[in-house]
């Protein structure tokens, strides 16, 4: 598979910048002016995509009185059914063009997460860069075949899935004809505590599916992406918003636009420390070696007076001889006279 693909003007994977991402998600409050002001939000904090999700209450969900479509769970949407949940949500159709069009103005690309077949439909007739299969949605393998055919990137998101699910969800890819896969850590709770996060499994998806990893993070803050990037990660997504305090169905676990700049910021400098993979010193450390210890006389000598732990210490700077020589001088004989302070070598000891 990939280990490097294009979404829009973007590279995600090896030697590419981390790729991040703004979810939208219900925090458009079904204002079409606030989504386009968290859209030049997300760009001024330095996302690199905005992400939409693209469904109705009629294609995610059944409009039902029954106990299992109301919500409970300890959620924070606890006591609402699911149909009442998402004809607040979601996204309106016709908004998905215009957002795309000022996200390509901006320079960033814009795709979203389809829900059903008339979705994977609406992405197509957009051209649509890339297609996120959401975390509940990764075993949906019609669903995955369809989106997977579009022939642009596939970023299937974790959540839910066991390592059977996201064996199928990565052969329904294959499948369909298309290895351009990434894989998203994620923890389908909102927020997500820390210690459920098991950033250690970032590695293991790698080393197990050979794709291109990341993070979806519902975590408070922006730690968690920072550390998951040093571990790997090639994609991180966080919701966002303009104001947690304005509410909605996903305000309370979003970011702030100075949140997400601050992780992006945070993100960039923690990309630019990893650095190289072989060790080796920086030329300002190969200036510095000349501050290490070194072999320096102690005190006058006379031509032939024998070298010893009374004349001869190893010190800083390193202008000397290394003090791997110390055992190797000691006991021999000075071919010349030296004065107290200088710096030992080859050409003073008499072998």
């Amino acid at each position: 598979m990939k280990d490097r693909v294009k979404i829009g003007s973007h590279y995600v994977g090896a030697g590419a910048p981390v790729y991040i991402v703004a979810e939208l998600s219900a925090n458009h409050l079904q204002d079409k002016g606030r989504a386009l002001e968290i859209l030049h939000a997300a760009h001024e904090a330095g996302a690199d995509a905005f992400k939409l999700q693209t469904y109705r209450a009629d294609t995610i969900t059944l409009d039902s009185d029954r106990p299992e479509f109301l919500i409970g769970g300890g959620t924070p949407w606890d006591g609402e059914k699911l149909y009442q949940l998402y004809e607040k949500a979601y996204t309106p159709w016709e908004w998905h063009g215009e957002l795309m069009e000022e996200a390509e103005k901006l320079g960033m690309d814009c795709f979203s997460s389809p829900f059903d077949a008339s979705a994977v439909e609406l992405m197509a007739q957009l051209k649509m860069p890339a297609v996120k299969i959401a975390s509940y949605e990764i075993a949906d393998i019609p669903l995955i075949k369809r989106a997977a055919a579009l022939g642009v990137p596939v970023i299937l998101s974790t959540g839910i899935a066991r390592l059977s699910d996201i064996e199928a969800a990565i052969r329904a890819c294959m499948e369909a004809g298309n290895d351009r896969i990434i894989l998203l850590k994620c923890v389908s709770e909102y927020p997500t505590p820390y210690s459920e996060v098991h950033l250690n499994m970032l590695p293991t998806l790698e080393r197990t599916f050979g794709v291109i990893t990341g993070l979806s993070d519902h975590t408070m803050g922006y730690h968690i992406p920072v550390a998951a990037c040093a571990l790997g990660a090639k994609l991180v997504e966080k919701h966002l918003t303009l104001k947690r305090s304005d509410g909605g169905p996903d305000g309370a676990f979003s970011m702030e636009p100075a949140e997400f700049a601050e992780m992006v910021k945070h993100i960039r400098e923690t990309e630019e420390a990893m650095g190289d993979t072989d060790y080796h010193l920086t030329p300002a450390q190969e200036a510095e070696r000349s501050g290490g210890r070194s072999l320096y006389v102690t005190a006058d000598l006379a031509e032939g007076t024998l070298f010893s732990e009374e004349n001869l210490k190893s010190v800083r700077p390193a202008e000397g001889l290394p003090p791997v020589y110390l055992d190797k001088v000691l006991g021999k004989r000075a071919a010349c006279g030296i004065q107290a302070g200088t710096p030992l070598k080859l050409e003073m000891v008499r072998f």
